[in-house]
C-alpha cells in the first residue's frame, strides 16, 4: 500500500480517527492482540483507553500511529482510518509515545532528539528550536541541550520522548502509559503540559494510562476495551466510571476506577514449595552497605554518596526518589550488577554461601540464586522466543533444578501472574503489562533469596497489580528480601517495610510503613 506522507499545513490540524471492527493478530499467535472494535473519535477530541492489561490498548494505539508492520508480521481485520486515510498513509498526522522510551530514543544528545521529528518535517531551523526549547520546557525536562541521551534515567526519557513527538506538534497525539515512570509531581508536570499543548494546538488525544484519576478530569471521553474483544464501556468520564452496573464491570476487568483499592490475597509460596523455599529466618541479616557510592559508569562521578543500610530476610525496601535522583543505579549496586564507586557493600555469610563477600565480585550462577534482578525495561533481560522457555531458562540452567521442580516452579508462577495462554507466545509481541509480568517471573523462578525490582508496577490493571503486590508478599512471608524502585505509594503501603529516599545526592531511611498486605 503506498504510504503517501502529508502536508505540513495538514499535520498542525487536529484529526478524526475511525475504527469499523477493527484487529490484528500478530504472526505466530493464536489470539488476536486486538478485535472487534468500534468507534469514532472527532477532530480535537480527547479520549482515555482503558482495558484489563492484555486488552490491545498498546497495539491499537500502534495500528493509528500506522507502525504496526507489513502483511508478514501480522494479520489485520477490519477497517481503521485517520482522516479517512489507513494509518501508514497517515503518518505524519499522528505523533507516537510508547510504553517504552528507552525503545523510542535515536539520538546521541538531548537536544538532536527533539529535533530529529521536526527536522524530517522540514520546517525552518528558527522554528524547529523554538519548538525544541518549549517543548523541553513544557514536560520539565531541565538539561543542557548536548546532555548525553544514555546519561538520562527512565523518567526523564520519558519526559525526553514525550517532549521529542510535541515538537512535531501532530494532529493525533498517541499516549502509551506517559506517567508511568515519573515521580508524582512530575505526573502532573507532564500531564498539564500536554493538556496546554492542547489548548494551544486543538490536537486529538487518545492517552492509555492504567490510573484513571490522572486524566479523568481532563479528558472528555472514555473508551473501555473488552478483555476478549469489542468495546466495553464509551461515553463521559463520569458516566463510564460511575454510572452503576458500568462501574462493577470495569472493577471486574480491573480498571483502576477512582475510589477503588483492589483487594489483596492473602500471600501464599509464590514458588509452590512452602515455607521450606527460604535460604534465611526471617531477620537474618543478608546485605549491608557502609558509605556507600554509586555511579552509573567507573568513569562517571558518584550521582549517590553515603548510603549506610542494612538489609535483612523477610524484609521489604522501596526507594524512592524523584526522577533522575539515581535510583535505578542504587538499585542495580545493591544487585551486584555495577561496581560500587566508594564504600562498602558486603554479603552476610547467609547470602554468599561459600562466594566472595563483595556482591559485585560474583559470577552470574552465584548471583542468580542470591539476589535476581528485574529491569526497568523488561526487554533488557529476555533471552528466548518463547515465554515458556523464558519461564524456564533460569531454574533449568542456572540453577540446575530437577525437571519435576521446574515444572512445579514455573506453572504455579504461570498461574499466579496470568501468563499461562502466553506460553507459546514470543515475548516481544507481549503488552507492556505482560512483558512486566514476565520479567518478575523469571526471576522468581530462581528464588533468589533478594529479589530487586525497578518500577514493577509498571503497566498493571488493578487485578494484576494485586497479584502481583500479594505474590511479593508470599515471598516476604517465606523469608526472602524484596528491594523496588517505585513511584508507586500504594505499592509502598502495601508491602510495608523501609522506605529509602534518594534526592540530591544522598539517600536517607526515611519511615517505616506498616504492611499493608492481606493478612
Amino acid at each position: 500500500m503506498a504510504n503517501t506522507q502529508s502536508t505540513t499545513a495538514e499535520r498542525g490540524r487536529p484529526a478524526a480517527v475511525t475504527a469499523e471492527g477493527y484487529g490484528w493478530r500478530h504472526a505466530g499467535r493464536k489470539d488476536p492482540a486486538v478485535s472487534d472494535v468500534s468507534f469514532r473519535i472527532e477532530p480535537g477530541e480527547r479520549v482515555l483507553l482503558l482495558g484489563a492489561s492484555g486488552a490491545g490498548k498498546s497495539t491499537l494505539l500502534h495500528a493509528i500511529a500506522g507502525v504496526l508492520g507489513d502483511e508478514g508480521e501480522g494479520d489485520e481485520a477490519g477497517r481503521l482510518t485517520v482522516d479517512g486515510m489507513h494509518p501508514v498513509q497517515s503518518r505524519g498526522r499522528t505523533g507516537l509515545v510508547l510504553q517504552d522510551p528507552e525503545s523510542q530514543v535515536v539520538m546521541a544528545r538531548v537536544g538532536d532528539e527533539v529535533t530529529f521529528g521536526a527536522e524530517n518535517m522540514a520546517l525552518p531551523r528558527d522554528e524547529i528550536w523554538s519548538r525544541v526549547r518549549k517543548s523541553l520546557s513544557d514536560v520539565g525536562l531541565e538539561v543542557p541541550l548536548d546532555h548525553p541521551t544514555t546519561a538520562l534515567s527512565g523518567g526523564q526519557k520519558q519526559r525526553l520522548a514525550l517532549a521529542s513527538v510535541l515538537a512535531m506538534r501532530p494532529g493525533v497525539l498517541l499516549l502509551d502509559e506517559p506517567t508511568a515512570n515519573l515521580d508524582p509531581d512530575g505526573v502532573l508536570e507532564v500531564r498539564d503540559a500536554v493538556v496546554g499543548v492542547l489548548e494551544r494546538t486543538g490536537a486529538t488525544l487518545i492517552v492509555v494510562e492504567h490510573r484513571v484519576a490522572i486524566w479523568a478530569d481532563v479528558v472528555d471521553r472514555v473508551i473501555v476495551l473488552a478483555a476478549d474483544g469489542g468495546v466495553l464501556a464509551d461515553g463521559p468520564p463520569a458516566e463510564v466510571l460511575n454510572a452503576a452496573g458500568t462501574r462493577e464491570r470495569l472493577i471486574e476487568a480491573g480498571v483502576w476506577v477512582p475510589g477503588y483499592t483492589p483487594r489483596l490475597r492473602t500471600p501464599g509460596p509464590p514458588s509452590g514449595r512452602g515455607n521450606g523455599g527460604s535460604h534465611s529466618t526471617p531477620g537474618t541479616g543478608l546485605l549491608r552497605a557502609a558509605e556507600l557510592s554509586v555511579a552509573r559508569t567507573r568513569r562517571a562521578g558518584p550521582v549517590v554518596s553515603k548510603v549506610s543500610l542494612e538489609l535483612a530476610a523477610g524484609e521489604a525496601l522501596s526507594i524512592t526518589g524523584p526522577n533522575g535522583a539515581g535510583k535505578s543505579t542504587l538499585a542495580l549496586t545493591l544487585a551486584g550488577l555495577l561496581t560500587p564507586a566508594g564504600g562498602r557493600l558486603e554479603a552476610a555469610p547467609e547470602l554468599r554461601r561459600g562466594a566472595a563477600s563483595t556482591v559485585h565480585k560474583w559470577k552470574s550462577a552465584e548471583l542468580v540464586t542470591r539476589i535476581g534482578t528485574v529491569f526497568q525495561e523488561p526487554e533488557h533481560q529476555f533471552l528466548t522466543h518463547r515465554v515458556i522457555d523464558e519461564l524456564e531458562f533460569g531454574p533449568r540452567r542456572v540453577a540446575r533444578l530437577p525437571e519435576d521442580e521446574v515444572r512445579r516452579r514455573v506453572d504455579a508462577i504461570a498461574e499466579r501472574l496470568r501468563l499461562t495462554k502466553l506460553l507459546q507466545a514470543n515475548p516481544f509481541t507481549l503488552s507492556g503489562g505482560e512483558k512486566r509480568r514476565l520479567s518478575v517471573a523469571t526471576m522468581l523462578a530462581t528464588s533468589p533469596d533478594i529479589l530487586v525490582l525497578d518500577e514493577p508496577t509498571f503497566g498493571q490493571d488493578a487485578n494484576t497489580w494485586a497479584e502481583l503486590v500479594s505474590l511479593l508478599g508470599g515471598l516476604i512471608a517465606e523469608g526472602h528480601a524484596v528491594v523496588s524502585v517505585t513511584h508507586d505509594g500504594d505499592f509502598t503501603a502495601a508491602l510495608g517495610g523501609n522506605v529509602l529516599r534518594v534526592a540530591e545526592g544522598t539517600a536517607q531511611v526515611q519511615a517505616r510503613v506498616a504492611s499493608g498486605r492481606a493478612a
